[in-house]
């Protein structure tokens, strides 16, 4: 449970500790934007009241307390799950990752209203218009991680468990 626990502390810190950086100590909401490797990596400003690429942005405040309830059930959801015996490091670092970062943007509702997003990522003559925070980097991680590792801690019937 240790790294479970360590993953989801590391991914709310390094997100809320990014946030607090480049937003608040580099001016951010002011500036606008900041390239830090163009075309590839930008600073763009934003604030998402809604879910993944603004869908669900309505910005009601109800719609709001929605996804904070939708996420610390499902966070509480992923927590209990990976607490099974069985379950490998890997896949409790998933979570941990997974957990952490949807922790770190309830935090940004709960504060703000909204989540504040301020990454950008371009290629090859693509000007991408969306912006996403490390905790999404981390939520996707995680959930990409807990598909690959979660099998790992299965057994079938007769085995004994890791």
């Amino acid at each position: 449970m240790r790294a479970l626990n360590l993953a989801a502390l590391l991914a709310f810190a390094t997100d809320q500790l990014s946030k607090y950086v480049v937003i608040v100590r580099m001016d951010l909401r002011s500036v606008g934007g900041i390239d830090v490797l163009p075309p590839f990596l930008g600073f763009r400003y934003g604030e998402n009241p809604g879910i993944n690429f603004g869908l669900f942005a309505n910005g009601s405040t109800a719609a709001s307390w929605a996804l904070i309830a939708v996420a610390l059930v499902i966070c509480a959801g992923v927590w209990r799950w990976l607490h099974q015996p069985q379950m490998g490091a890997l896949a409790r670092i998933s979570g941990g990752l997974l957990i952490g970062g949807a922790l770190a943007n309830v935090l940004d509702r709960l504060l703000y209203g909204f989540v504040l997003d301020f990454l950008n990522t371009s290629c090859c003559g693509i000007d991408n218009p969306f912006v996403f925070n490390l905790a999404d980097v981390w939520i996707f991680a995680g959930a990409l991680g807990l598909v690959f590792f979660a099998a790992e801690g299965k057994t079938t019937p007769g085995q004994k468990g890791q």
